[in-house]
């Protein structure tokens, strides 16, 4: 047996400098444990902080209902689930931002850039402002169509014998705008009390998130996360290009559908229970790629805890840094994401 194929390394392509791996490799594992153990460090110290103090053991224990029955209301009331919508919310949108960078190969693809966000918050908005009497469990639904719509539409004006990736980010910014200019037509227009809630979710907030609201998006968080881990492959042969992976017998147009509609179907159960939090789809995955690599086997679970802590953080700043207001996470992501947004422009300025 020759030496190459007792070799334990993971089977790998290179793309221009680039390197794809289909397997796991132990460096591989060892940062997503420290990413997880970094993720659930946070969400503790998250729990813990607030108008009353609670100590990290003390969080450990109320989460398990030990300790001071004050501290129990406050962890299992209050806080832990304010904290957990937060990480299954940041987790979707950076998985849905790594399966659409994937999928178009460009750095710059994200669904709140090219529009998908609004196009789904259109949808929600939709919801709270003309419905106001609908359930919550309504928002997924609609925030999946609205951003399903509007992916539709987006790849439609940007198609001419393929889709050119610039093409698909300017569209999108265009579509996004005209779908934000709806949703504040929507929000001038309606009821005072119903606009101010809208108008507070559209800023992207986890503000007033309960356990209705954890159980609400739990479902599609395992679900979508199960079914992106499953299609990481997929991704990973996509990034050899159309011709390459229908050689290497990937169904081309079929694993595209099913990847567009997981990554919208992620991006809009984020954003109904979340709101608008911006630039996560897009800041996530490149922090995850420096730190684990280009394989989707690894870098989409990464993702999502980059972008589980992400959220994580803002909110406990949110919440503490101007106390008593309690700031819209979307404030804090917005003023970290959009500077790097411009670095990316300007980096991709000569291609």
């Amino acid at each position: 047996m020759s030496r190459s194929t007792k070799s334990k390394e993971p089977i790998a392509v290179r793309i221009k400098g680039s390197q794809i791996s289909f397997l796991t490799s132990k460096r591989q594992i060892l940062v997503l444990a420290g990413l997880a153990v970094l993720l659930l460090l946070a969400m503790i110290v998250s729990v813990g902080f607030g108008t009353k103090y609670v100590n990290p053991w003390a969080v450990v224990q109320g989460i398990f209902g030990q300790g001071d029955s004050l501290d129990i209301v406050v962890v299992q009331k209050l806080r832990l689930p304010r904290v957990l919508v937060g990480a299954m919310v940041g987790a979707c949108l950076a998985m849905s931002g790594a399966i659409t960078q994937g999928l178009i190969r460009n750095p710059l693809a994200s669904p709140d850039v090219m529009g998908v966000t609004s196009g789904a918050s259109l949808a929600a908005t939709a919801i709270i402002t003309l419905i106001p009497s609908a359930s919550v469990f309504w928002l997924p639904p609609a925030a999946f169509v609205g951003a399903a719509l509007t992916t539709l539409l987006i790849y439609a004006l940007s198609w001419k014998n393929g889709v050119n990736p610039l093409m698909l980010v300017l569209i999108g910014v265009g579509i996004g705008s005209v779908a934000s200019s709806i949703s504040t037509m929507l929000l001038v227009t309606g009821p005072t009390d119903v606009a101010q809630k809208a108008f507070n979710w559209l800023l992207g907030s986890v503000y007033g998130s309960s356990w209705k609201h954890v159980n609400m998006i739990l479902p599609w968080f395992v679900i979508l996360g199960c079914l992106s881990l499953v299609f990481a492959r997929r991704i990973n042969m996509l990034q050899l290009g159309d011709d390459l992976a229908a050689g290497a017998g990937s169904s081309v147009e079929k694993d595209r559908t099913l990847l567009i509609f997981t990554a919208v179907g992620l991006a809009g159960a984020g954003i109904s229970v979340g709101g608008a939090i911006g630039f996560i789809a897009l800041l996530s995955p490149h922090i995850a790629r420096k730190l684990i690599g280009s394989s989707y086997g690894s870098l989409l679970p990464a993702s999502g805890l980059c972008g589980a802590f992400i959220v994580v953080l803002a909110d406990v700043l949110a919440r503490n840094l101007f106390s008593p207001l309690d700031i819209p996470v979307g404030v804090f992501t917005s003023a970290v994401g959009a500077p790097f947004f411009i670095y990316l422009l300007w980096r991709s300025r000569s291609s």
